[in-house]
């Protein structure tokens, strides 16, 4: 089955007045069809997934007919929207699902538009998201992608260690990192390298700046790169010169609550009970009130999916999701430390994609 006809056995069930659903979002379209242009809307007929329809502009017909699966291609000049409207009247189509969360206000009022004007009272029926549960839980082929992704930030991670030394600019590390993942197949980073050291280690999304490394103190590296579409997302921690026994204890503590987070890591457990994992070491080590974030988040197309690991949560962790463990603490004007890891669902409960060692590291 594919992921089309996944997808419309689904959307059947929790909108069955819907006839077909509108997707214009980009990492959904590339997740549906492989397309992977900027400008596409694809429909579903719902009773018919075989017979989708994916429209794009003339830049990309050459693109869409080599990278486009289990939809037809329909290249067109005037709006893409407009053309769409046009295709579902022609099929009769009275009522058609779309994303609200990925959807703005005036993007709905030109789709609305695109409908007559007798037919456009009720055309569209809201829905949250819903790709999004679908690309929680990852097929085969994206597993390989996440952990070949993952596997190419620990070697980004373990080279860039022989270089940290006092006196090097933040942005320079990152600069390295990022030429060395292009070198190596890289589309990119999956966002914007942070490098935070000393003092500046206490800020959670400290991105790389002129500073320079200190003598002494912490240096956070959280960065991840994109490959074949699919984001990798670590953090390591470590320390330059003669660390104090408070920054090794504290670096203890996160690293504990780190490995609970992943022990706790299993299909059935709870979002929020994971996070309590975590947290729950650090309140021990009176530490808690420095952890100011939640402990993770999914990773897939996207750097930040569902399901998202926090206190409360209720959503239940399934086999094929793949989530990160990132617990931090951060002490403004005295430092900070996080350790981060991506870590595989498993029938049984978990697998880290992130080997790299979390040891402490002292340079």
């Amino acid at each position: 089955m594919t992921r089309i006809q996944r997808l419309a056995l689904t959307l059947k069930r929790i909108s069955p007045t819907a006839q077909a659903i509108l997707l214009v979002y980009p990492p959904d379209v590339r997740y549906l069809t492989g397309f992977t242009g900027s400008n596409a809307a694809l429909v579903i007929p719902l009773a018919k997934p075989r017979d989708a329809v994916l429209f794009t502009d003339g830049r990309y017909i050459q693109q869409a007919k080599e990278e486009t699966k289990n939809a037809r291609v329909k290249i067109v000049e005037q709006s893409l929207i407009r053309a769409v409207g046009a295709w579902m009247e022609q099929r009769g189509i009275l009522r058609c699902a779309f994303d609200a969360e990925h959807t703005t206000v005036s993007a709905l009022d030109g789709m609305r538009q695109a409908i007559s004007g007798s037919q456009r009272r009720g055309f569209f029926i809201p829905l949250a998201s819903p790709v999004a549960r679908q690309r929680q839980i990852k097929d085969a082929d994206e597993i390989r992608c996440l952990q070949s992704a993952a596997d190419l930030g620990c070697t980004l991670f373990e080279n860039i260690l022989t270089t940290l030394e006092p006196g090097r600019k933040e942005v320079e590390i990152a600069a390295e990192m990022e030429l060395a993942a292009r070198r190596a197949g890289a589309d990119g980073m999956s966002f914007d390298t942070i490098v935070a050291s000393g003092a500046r280690s206490a800020l959670p999304h400290g991105r790389a700046t002129s500073q320079r490394l200190p003598r002494r103190g912490f240096v956070v590296l959280d960065f991840g790169v994109l490959l074949q579409g699919y984001c990798s997302d670590m953090t390591r921690t470590v320390h330059l010169g003669a660390a104090t026994n408070a920054e090794r204890a504290a670096y203890d503590a996160v690293l504990e609550a780190q490995m609970a987070g992943v022990e706790a890591v299993r299909p059935g457990a709870t979002c929020g009970e994971v996070d309590e994992a975590a947290r729950s070491v650090l309140r021990r080590a009176k530490l808690a009130q420095h952890f100011t974030h939640s402990t993770g988040h999914g990773v897939g197309l996207e750097i930040h999916e569902g399901p998202r690991l926090a206190a409360a949560q209720k959503q239940t962790l399934e086999p094929g999701m793949v989530i990160t463990v990132e617990p931090g603490i951060y002490l403004p004007k005295q430092f900070g430390i996080r350790i981060e890891d991506m870590v595989l669902v498993t029938e049984r409960g978990r697998k880290i994609l992130t080997r790299s060692p979390k040891a402490w590291v002292e340079l």
